[in-house]
């Protein structure tokens, strides 16, 4: 069941398109050899400045790179449909490359599969690569679409992603790749990234391979893995977050949490050290049928800042874990100012050090109904700031 409403969209199918730099929107042909842009097809590699038009109802037929040196832009109240039930079907932009994708409040751009009955894991996510520092080296490859990322540019700039949805991602290569919602390789922070939705995916929704980017209004629904994940020195700030898994939302893997956090896997104390700072989180399970495995788990050598959490478990929900710095690959360390938790979730598994103290309420998250939450003024994140995506909750059995 889909849980999050998306503001309705009606894209007339015409065959136009602009690979133009200078926007001019004229109607000219793909070349011969391929643009990454057929008509309303999109496949293949992006090597022109090009330009997606609302008026066309475009499809995700394969793998879909922009490359180095082309700046891809889309028009708001774009419609992009993902053909379902591969694993080479995504939207990569390379090191060097841009996405220009700046919907509106009342236009937002939607990535979704094209199945008439979507689920996680129809089609792959959207990845972009930077040349921001990632512990792993300069020229590392991508997890999954095979991008080289990494660097030394911390402010670099790979474009914009702004009143964006992505729906329905997560496709599983194998036992080792899967796709996330959105992914940032060594993403840089000039690039500007707020209010992005990444709805029903099969494993993370947004996750941070190094970089320095920063993201603000960012809203993960109904997440099989992690809801917000970082490894390999990320070290940008994230304002304003709000996970959610709706009751009917089973999908999950062995060990969902809200916050993953990872420095190095291989080497804790390898530099640069994941040190991100967020603002305003909230971390809220309504499913009693899947339990988070951690609320925020916090590893591997990252050392985190965060300013104001709501840990929250609504009615049988639960989470097994509320913070969670221990690990055999290396411990956490986590400074909390104003921290909350309502409901049953868990306690704090203490490996490496947890500064500051958990207010328990009971009052940071209602359920008024079947189709809103409420939040408590100044406890977590600010829902206010996603109306535009007109979400809606499931709570039945409570």
């Amino acid at each position: 069941m889909k849980t999050l409403k998306t503001l309705l969209v009606i894209a007339c199918v015409i065959s136009i398109f602009s690979c133009s730099s200078d926007d001019d929107n004229r109607n000219i042909e793909a070349p011969e050899t391929g643009g990454g842009i057929i008509g309303n097809e999109l496949k293949g590699d992006i090597t022109e400045d090009s330009k997606l038009l609302a008026s066309v109802a475009y499809t995700i037929t394969g793998s879909v790179t922009v490359k180095e040196g082309a700046t891809l832009t889309i028009e708001p109240g774009t419609i992009i449909r993902a053909r379902s039930g591969r694993t080479d079907v995504f939207l990569a932009v390379e090191r060097g490359a841009k996405i220009i994708a700046k919907g509106t409040a009342v236009d937002p751009i939607i990535f979704t599969s094209d199945a008439s009955s979507p689920k996680a894991g129809d089609w792959g996510g959207i990845v972009i690569a930077g040349k921001a520092p990632s512990n792993k080296g300069t020229d590392v490859q991508s997890e999954v679409a095979g991008l080289l990322y990494g660097g030394t540019v911390t402010d670099d700039d790979s474009g914009e992603l702004s009143y964006v949805i992505a729906e329905y991602t997560g496709a599983k290569i194998n036992g080792e790749q899967e796709f996330n919602g959105i992914s940032f390789f060594g993403v840089g922070n000039k690039t500007i990234v707020n209010n992005i939705v990444v709805s029903d995916g099969n494993d993370d929704g947004v996750e941070f391979f190094g970089g320095t980017v920063n993201v603000t209004n960012v809203f993960c629904a109904n997440i099989g893995d992690d809801m917000f994940d970082w490894t390999e020195g990320y070290s940008g700030t994230i304002t304003n977050a709000f996970g959610v898994r709706n009751e009917g939302f089973n999908a999950a893997s062995n060990d969902p949490r809200g916050l993953e956090g990872d420095s190095n896997d291989s080497d804790a104390t390898a530099l640069p050290i994941s040190m991100p700072t967020l603002n305003n989180v909230t971390i809220l399970n309504l499913n009693p049928d899947v339990k988070l495995k951690a609320g925020a788990e916090i590893r591997r050598g990252t050392v985190a800042t965060i300013n104001n959490i709501l840990f929250a478990a609504y009615g049988s929900a639960a989470f097994e874990d509320r913070i969670d710095t221990k690990d055999d690959k290396g411990n956490g360390t986590v400074t909390l100012t104003k921290a909350f938790a309502q409901g049953t979730v868990g306690q704090d598994k203490v490996g490496g050090e947890i500064n500051g103290d958990v207010t328990v309420i009971t009052d940071g998250i209602t359920v008024p109904s079947n189709n809103t939450v409420e939040a408590k003024a100044g406890v977590g994140a600010d829902l206010t700031a996603f109306e535009w995506a007109n979400q809606s909750f499931v709570v039945t059995k409570q």
